[in-house]
Protein backbone atom coordinates (compact mmCIF):
# COMPACT_ATOMS: atom_id res chain seq x y z
CA UNK A 1 0.00 0.00 0.00
CA UNK A 2 1.15 3.52 -0.78
CA UNK A 3 -0.09 7.06 -0.25
CA UNK A 4 1.46 10.29 -1.47
CA UNK A 5 -0.35 13.25 0.08
CA UNK A 6 0.09 16.85 -0.97
CA UNK A 7 1.78 18.95 1.72
CA UNK A 8 -1.24 21.24 2.13
CA UNK A 9 -3.41 18.32 3.36
CA UNK A 10 -0.76 16.38 5.29
CA UNK A 11 2.02 18.58 6.65
CA UNK A 12 5.00 16.42 7.55
CA UNK A 13 6.74 16.86 10.92
CA UNK A 14 9.32 19.64 10.64
CA UNK A 15 12.19 17.28 11.44
CA UNK A 16 11.16 14.96 8.61
CA UNK A 17 10.93 17.90 6.22
CA UNK A 18 14.34 19.24 7.19
CA UNK A 19 15.87 15.80 6.79
CA UNK A 20 14.34 15.58 3.33
CA UNK A 21 16.13 18.76 2.32
CA UNK A 22 19.41 16.84 2.56
CA UNK A 23 18.86 15.78 -1.05
CA UNK A 24 18.37 12.58 -3.09
CA UNK A 25 14.56 12.83 -2.93
CA UNK A 26 12.40 13.01 -6.06
CA UNK A 27 9.11 14.71 -6.97
CA UNK A 28 6.80 11.81 -6.16
CA UNK A 29 3.65 13.35 -7.66
CA UNK A 30 5.19 14.79 -10.83
CA UNK A 31 3.99 12.90 -13.91
CA UNK A 32 2.76 10.08 -11.66
CA UNK A 33 6.38 9.11 -10.95
CA UNK A 34 5.98 7.15 -7.73
CA UNK A 35 2.62 5.66 -8.71
CA UNK A 36 4.25 4.25 -11.85
CA UNK A 37 7.21 2.90 -9.90
CA UNK A 38 4.96 1.24 -7.32
CA UNK A 39 2.72 -0.27 -10.01
CA UNK A 40 5.69 -1.76 -11.83
CA UNK A 41 6.93 -3.39 -8.62
CA UNK A 42 3.47 -4.64 -7.64
CA UNK A 43 1.49 -6.08 -10.58
CA UNK A 44 -2.26 -5.56 -10.31
CA UNK A 45 -1.90 -2.30 -8.39
CA UNK A 46 -5.02 -0.15 -8.18
CA UNK A 47 -4.31 3.59 -7.99
CA UNK A 48 -6.91 5.89 -6.42
CA UNK A 49 -6.66 9.47 -7.66
CA UNK A 50 -7.33 11.93 -4.83
CA UNK A 51 -7.27 14.92 -7.16
CA UNK A 52 -5.10 17.77 -5.94
CA UNK A 53 -4.60 15.96 -2.61
CA UNK A 54 -2.43 13.19 -4.10
CA UNK A 55 -3.11 9.49 -4.60
CA UNK A 56 -3.32 6.12 -2.86
CA UNK A 57 -2.39 2.74 -4.30
CA UNK A 58 -2.67 -0.87 -3.23
CA UNK A 59 -2.08 -4.37 -4.53
CA UNK A 60 -3.35 -7.74 -3.32
CA UNK A 61 -0.28 -9.53 -4.67
CA UNK A 62 2.60 -10.92 -2.59
CA UNK A 63 0.60 -10.81 0.62
CA UNK A 64 1.74 -12.09 3.97
CA UNK A 65 -1.13 -14.44 5.00
CA UNK A 66 -0.59 -13.44 8.63
CA UNK A 67 -0.89 -9.73 7.80
CA UNK A 68 -3.38 -9.47 4.91
CA UNK A 69 -3.99 -6.18 3.10
CA UNK A 70 -7.44 -4.67 2.80
CA UNK A 71 -8.95 -1.66 1.08
CA UNK A 72 -12.28 0.02 1.77
CA UNK A 73 -14.06 3.23 0.86
CA UNK A 74 -17.13 4.66 2.59
CA UNK A 75 -18.62 8.14 2.23
CA UNK A 76 -15.52 9.45 0.44
CA UNK A 77 -13.22 8.08 3.14
CA UNK A 78 -10.51 5.77 1.78
CA UNK A 79 -8.64 3.29 3.97
CA UNK A 80 -5.66 1.03 3.28
CA UNK A 81 -5.15 -1.54 6.04
CA UNK A 82 -2.56 -4.25 6.64
CA UNK A 83 -2.69 -6.76 9.49
CA UNK A 84 -5.49 -8.02 11.68
CA UNK A 85 -7.49 -6.77 14.64
CA UNK A 86 -7.90 -9.15 17.57
CA UNK A 87 -10.91 -7.49 19.21
CA UNK A 88 -13.00 -7.27 16.02
CA UNK A 89 -16.22 -8.45 17.67
CA UNK A 90 -15.97 -5.86 20.43
CA UNK A 91 -15.28 -3.00 18.01
CA UNK A 92 -18.12 -4.01 15.68
CA UNK A 93 -20.48 -3.87 18.65
CA UNK A 94 -19.00 -0.57 19.87
CA UNK A 95 -19.45 1.09 16.47
CA UNK A 96 -22.73 -0.61 15.56
CA UNK A 97 -21.33 -2.50 12.55
CA UNK A 98 -22.70 -5.67 10.99
CA UNK A 99 -20.94 -9.02 11.02
CA UNK A 100 -19.53 -8.64 7.50
CA UNK A 101 -17.52 -5.49 8.30
CA UNK A 102 -13.78 -6.01 7.90
CA UNK A 103 -10.87 -4.28 9.60
CA UNK A 104 -10.68 -1.43 7.07
CA UNK A 105 -14.37 -0.63 7.60
CA UNK A 106 -13.85 -0.71 11.36
CA UNK A 107 -11.05 1.87 11.05
CA UNK A 108 -13.24 4.10 8.87
CA UNK A 109 -16.10 3.91 11.35
CA UNK A 110 -13.76 4.59 14.27
CA UNK A 111 -12.49 7.67 12.44
CA UNK A 112 -16.03 8.86 11.57
CA UNK A 113 -17.13 8.47 15.18
CA UNK A 114 -14.08 10.40 16.34
CA UNK A 115 -14.67 13.11 13.76
CA UNK A 116 -18.42 13.53 14.16
CA UNK A 117 -19.48 12.74 17.68
CA UNK A 118 -16.88 10.74 19.55
CA UNK A 119 -16.66 11.23 23.31
CA UNK A 120 -13.10 9.86 23.35
CA UNK A 121 -9.81 11.54 22.40
CA UNK A 122 -8.00 10.28 19.30
CA UNK A 123 -5.33 8.44 21.30
CA UNK A 124 -8.05 6.41 23.06
CA UNK A 125 -9.68 5.48 19.74
CA UNK A 126 -6.43 4.09 18.33
CA UNK A 127 -5.47 2.44 21.63
CA UNK A 128 -8.77 0.54 21.56
CA UNK A 129 -7.67 -1.22 18.36
CA UNK A 130 -5.83 -4.34 19.52
CA UNK A 131 -3.75 -6.45 17.18
CA UNK A 132 -1.03 -6.23 14.55
CA UNK A 133 -1.80 -3.45 12.11
CA UNK A 134 -0.88 -0.38 10.12
CA UNK A 135 -3.35 1.79 8.25
CA UNK A 136 -3.52 4.86 6.03
CA UNK A 137 -6.85 6.70 5.89
CA UNK A 138 -7.77 9.79 3.89
CA UNK A 139 -11.03 11.71 4.16
CA UNK A 140 -11.49 13.45 0.79
CA UNK A 141 -14.33 15.66 2.01
CA UNK A 142 -12.43 17.05 4.99
CA UNK A 143 -9.01 16.63 3.34
CA UNK A 144 -7.66 14.93 6.43
CA UNK A 145 -5.19 12.05 6.74
CA UNK A 146 -5.19 9.58 9.65
CA UNK A 147 -2.28 7.11 9.84
CA UNK A 148 -1.29 4.69 12.61
CA UNK A 149 0.88 1.71 13.50
CA UNK A 150 0.55 -0.79 16.34
CA UNK A 151 2.75 -0.64 19.43
CA UNK A 152 5.14 -3.34 18.17
CA UNK A 153 5.38 -2.17 14.57
CA UNK A 154 4.23 -5.65 13.53
CA UNK A 155 2.99 -4.49 10.12
CA UNK A 156 5.86 -2.65 8.39
CA UNK A 157 5.16 1.00 7.60
CA UNK A 158 7.58 3.64 6.34
CA UNK A 159 7.35 7.34 5.58
CA UNK A 160 9.28 10.36 4.41
CA UNK A 161 8.97 13.56 2.39
CA UNK A 162 9.68 13.93 -1.31
CA UNK A 163 11.63 16.76 -2.98
CA UNK A 164 8.56 19.02 -2.87
CA UNK A 165 7.68 18.39 0.78
CA UNK A 166 4.80 15.99 0.11
CA UNK A 167 4.22 13.13 2.56
CA UNK A 168 4.93 9.60 1.32
CA UNK A 169 3.71 6.59 3.36
CA UNK A 170 3.96 2.93 2.38
CA UNK A 171 4.51 -0.62 3.60
CA UNK A 172 7.06 -0.88 0.76
CA UNK A 173 10.30 0.58 2.07
CA UNK A 174 11.88 0.64 -1.39
CA UNK A 175 9.07 2.85 -2.69
CA UNK A 176 9.58 5.35 0.13
CA UNK A 177 13.36 5.34 -0.43
CA UNK A 178 12.76 5.97 -4.14
CA UNK A 179 10.58 8.99 -3.45
CA UNK A 180 12.14 10.38 -0.29
CA UNK A 181 15.84 9.62 -0.33
CA UNK A 182 17.49 10.46 2.99
CA UNK A 183 14.24 11.34 4.75
CA UNK A 184 13.14 7.68 4.50
CA UNK A 185 12.27 6.45 8.01
CA UNK A 186 10.21 3.75 9.72
CA UNK A 187 6.84 5.08 10.85
CA UNK A 188 7.13 5.18 14.67
CA UNK A 189 5.57 2.33 16.63
CA UNK A 190 2.57 3.04 18.82
CA UNK A 191 1.97 6.37 17.11
CA UNK A 192 -0.65 8.05 14.95
CA UNK A 193 -0.52 10.99 12.58
CA UNK A 194 -3.27 13.39 11.57
CA UNK A 195 -3.16 16.28 9.12
CA UNK A 196 -3.74 18.95 11.72
CA UNK A 197 -2.47 17.29 14.89
CA UNK A 198 0.76 15.95 13.48
CA UNK A 199 2.50 12.95 15.03
CA UNK A 200 1.55 11.70 18.50
CA UNK A 201 2.10 8.65 20.65
CA UNK A 202 -1.18 7.03 21.66
CA UNK A 203 0.56 5.13 24.45
CA UNK A 204 1.99 8.35 25.91
CA UNK A 205 -0.51 10.99 24.73
CA UNK A 206 0.67 13.77 27.05
CA UNK A 207 4.31 13.52 25.99
CA UNK A 208 6.01 15.12 23.01
CA UNK A 209 7.95 13.11 20.45
CA UNK A 210 11.53 14.02 19.64
CA UNK A 211 13.35 13.17 16.43
CA UNK A 212 16.60 11.22 16.78
CA UNK A 213 18.85 10.82 13.71
CA UNK A 214 19.31 7.26 12.46
CA UNK A 215 22.81 6.10 11.54
CA UNK A 216 23.39 3.28 9.06
CA UNK A 217 26.13 0.64 9.18
CA UNK A 218 28.56 2.98 7.41
CA UNK A 219 28.03 5.72 9.97
CA UNK A 220 25.97 7.93 7.65
CA UNK A 221 22.89 9.70 8.99
CA UNK A 222 19.85 8.29 7.23
CA UNK A 223 16.32 9.19 8.30
CA UNK A 224 14.93 9.67 11.78
CA UNK A 225 13.54 7.74 14.68
CA UNK A 226 10.83 9.45 16.73
CA UNK A 227 10.95 8.69 20.45
CA UNK A 228 8.78 9.73 23.37
CA UNK A 229 10.25 12.56 25.41
CA UNK A 230 8.92 11.70 28.85
CA UNK A 231 10.08 15.03 30.28
CA UNK A 232 7.77 17.01 28.00
CA UNK A 233 4.02 17.40 27.75
CA UNK A 234 2.08 17.77 24.51
CA UNK A 235 -1.16 19.69 24.11
CA UNK A 236 -4.27 17.72 24.91
CA UNK A 237 -5.37 15.86 21.74
CA UNK A 238 -8.98 15.90 20.66
CA UNK A 239 -11.34 16.34 17.75
CA UNK A 240 -14.13 18.90 18.24
CA UNK A 241 -17.40 17.75 16.76
CA UNK A 242 -18.27 18.61 13.18
CA UNK A 243 -21.38 20.41 14.39
CA UNK A 244 -19.36 23.02 16.25
CA UNK A 245 -18.70 26.41 14.72
CA UNK A 246 -14.97 25.73 14.53
CA UNK A 247 -13.48 23.23 12.13
CA UNK A 248 -12.01 20.42 14.26
CA UNK A 249 -9.49 19.62 11.53
CA UNK A 250 -7.80 22.95 12.17
CA UNK A 251 -7.69 22.49 15.93
CA UNK A 252 -6.71 18.87 16.54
Amino acid sequence: MLAVLEKSVAKSPDALLQNGEAGSATAALKDGFLATHFSSAHPGTVVINLGSSGFMGYSTGKQNPILPRLFAVLDDIFCLFEGHIENVAHLKQQYGLNKTANEAIIVIEAYRTLRDRGPYPADQVVRDIQGKFAFILFDTAMKVAFIASDVDGSAPLFWGTDAEGHLVVSNDGDAVKKGCGKSFSPFPKGCFFTSSGGLRSYEHPVSELKAVPRVDSSGEVCGLTFKVDEDSRAGKPGMPRVGSDANWAQQF
